[in-house]
Parts: structure tokens; C-alpha cells; sequence
């Protein structure tokens, strides 16, 4: 999930920025490590409920927001989506007996040698 920490905040920065395919990119990226969550660890021992059931619960419903926001080059409903998917995954964490890792918009970039502002 560590690295699902890292997409999550280069996804923010690319849609804030207006850098679709960037944010494309890092949202394909994100849900591949979400799926990569499920697989690979599929039960645990502090979590009631198998991760494949959890993880889409909350997820699902804001990726598919996300999906259509970058789609759209909208970034009112990019933030938007953004926010509820922070919210579920706040949400899992705290199903999953992991509430004390709170997550929330970012307000850094998470890499000094990056331009989340280029388009090419």
C-alpha cells in the first residue's frame, strides 16, 4: 500500500495540474496496485472481512468517477471523485482495523524532479 500512497498523490498533482494523460496514467496505476492488495494479500490477520470484498466496497464507485473525470478533462469532478476516494479509502482502513493510517489530499508533491504540469 505504500506505493498506492505515492500514486495517490501523483494522481492529485496531475489532475490539479490539468496533466490528463499523466493523471490517466497514474490512475490505471493506482487501481493496479489496489488490485495487486487483493491478490496478494488477500486476508490478514487483524482484518474481519477478505480484502476482495473490502477494497471495491470502497474504491470502486470513486475510480469510476475518477475514470470519467480525467476522461472529461473535468477538474471540478476530478477533485471531487479525488475526495471520495480518499474518503474510502479512509473508510477501508478503518474496516480493515488500520484507522490510525489516515489519508488526505495532498498538499506537496511527492517528487522534486517531476512536472506534473507537462503535457507531452
Amino acid at each position: 500500500m505504500g506505493l498506492n500512497q505515492i500514486r495517490h498523490d501523483k494522481l492529485w498533482f496531475a489532475g490539479e495540474n490539468g496533466n490528463w494523460p499523466l493523471a490517466a496514467y497514474e490512475l490505471d496505476e493506482l487501481q493496479e496496485g489496489l488490485d495487486d492488495a487483493v491478490k496478494y494479500h488477500p486476508t490478514h490477520e487483524k482484518v474481519p472481512e477478505p480484502l476482495e470484498r473490502l477494497v471495491p466496497r470502497y474504491t470502486s464507485s470513486a475510480m469510476q468517477q475518477l475514470h470519467a473525470a480525467v476522461d472529461a478533462k473535468d477538474r471540478i469532478a476530478f477533485a471531487k471523485a479525488f475526495d471520495a476516494l480518499t474518503a474510502g479509502c479512509n473508510q477501508c482502513h478503518e474496516a480493515s482495523s488500520f484507522g490510525f493510517n489516515v489519508v488526505k489530499r495532498p498538499t506537496a508533491p511527492p517528487f522534486s524532479n517531476q512536472d506534473f504540469t507537462s503535457k507531452r
